[in-house]
């Protein structure tokens, strides 16, 4: 018989060493994707043995039925190789995935750092002890507020520029976002009346953006007005305050100044805690630096508010927490505070970024 018509159980046949040859390629595949390209080339639709299948119809029938008879087997003993060879190529993919992904019980873990309190969040803590441990109140306001609150009832006059549409936020309606928390005193000499000490706290809105200024920040304002408060009380106030808030023996001083909601009014300083008052680049030489605003509420806001001047006297102070802030931790840029930069939030005095 011609060895070109022998089927693969034929001893020697050619076309038997070739189909047999796909199961040894079956066995040395080293990869699923070497298992598929054997499996295509023997059984897809142009594979070599899907090829034979097809040519069985021009056979005599005497030799068709045992020929296709071999075929089939061989398919068999084909796709059982096949299946046995893509399960062991499965397993041994499973066991290098579980080996790649193995953890060392033995090593120490990562762990997880804990959260801290924002540096704003905390001088805001540490002024709300200070002030409250000398008997102010803590009390809230609305942040879009009116023109009255923000600035009429405080003695502003319409022609002021703190006004003006470049450094106020305007909204619809009339109101604006409040540019400090002064309304808030005001609201509370509405309510309740003579005597008080309330302490402001909350946000603020001004037109201005720089590595000093951000359009929104943190005011700090107290009033106390009662019978008998002076300008000393003020400078004792304020002096203990500021050196129990940078924890530190610093000189303070009070220059005059001008506010209209104020008479007499003082800008208040401390000494540079940079340099100790011998002078450098952030007191410009000084040796001083500026931290907030103060002084007696002026007579003008008692009358309007029907409250006897010759009767009540009353202090009132303004500090921004950023620059407070800034300057005991030493930072050197305001926008790090909203930045939410996890170096400069972990740590705990901004050692990252102070200042030179």
């Amino acid at each position: 018989m011609d060895t070109r018509t022998r089927g693969p159980s034929d001893d020697g046949g050619i076309e038997g060493e070739e189909l047999r040859s796909f199961l040894e390629r079956v066995r040395a595949a080293l990869s699923l994707e070497d298992l598929e390209s054997v499996r295509v080339a023997l059984l897809g639709r142009r594979g070599l043995l899907s090829e034979k299948l097809r040519a069985l119809g021009a056979l005599p029938p005497s030799e068709r039925a045992a020929r296709g008879e071999r075929l089939n087997g061989f398919r068999r003993e084909f796709e059982s190789a096949l299946a046995d060879r893509r399960r062991a190529l499965e397993e041994s993919a499973s066991e290098g995935r579980l080996r790649a992904a193995a953890v060392d019980v033995t090593l120490p873990g990562r762990g997880r750092r804990p959260g801290s309190v924002h540096p704003l969040s905390r001088a805001i803590d540490d002024i709300l002890r200070i002030f409250q441990a000398r008997g102010f109140v803590p009390v809230d306001g609305p942040e879009i507020e009116d023109e009255e609150h923000n600035f009429t009832a405080l003695n502003i006059p319409p022609e002021h520029p703190a006004r003006a549409l470049h450094d106020t936020f305007y909204v619809p309606g009339g109101r604006l976002l409040r540019t400090h928390t002064s309304p808030v005193q005001i609201r509370s000499l509405e309510d309740e009346g003579p005597p008080l000490r309330v302490l402001a706290v909350g946000r603020v809105y001004r037109r201005d953006a720089d590595v000093t200024h951000m359009p929104m920040f943190h005011q700090v304002e107290g009033l106390w007005v009662d019978e008998g408060v002076s300008f000393a009380v003020l400078k004792g106030l304020l002096t203990d305050a500021l050196q129990e808030f940078f924890a530190r023996e610093l000189p303070v001083r009070f220059r005059p100044s001008y506010f209209p909601f104020t008479e007499p009014s003082a800008e208040v300083d401390v000494g540079c805690v940079f340099c100790d008052g011998k002078g450098c680049r952030v007191c410009k030489g000084s040796g001083w630096l500026e931290v907030l605003g103060s002084g007696l509420v002026h007579p003008a806001l008692y009358r309007r508010l029907g409250i006897d001047p010759a009767r009540w006297s009353g202090l009132a102070f303004g500090l921004g927490v950023e620059r407070l802030t800034m300057l005991r931790d030493r930072v050197s840029d305001i926008r790090y505070f909203y930045d939410n930069d996890l170096r400069f939030l972990r740590s705990p005095r901004g050692e990252s970024y102070v200042c030179d």
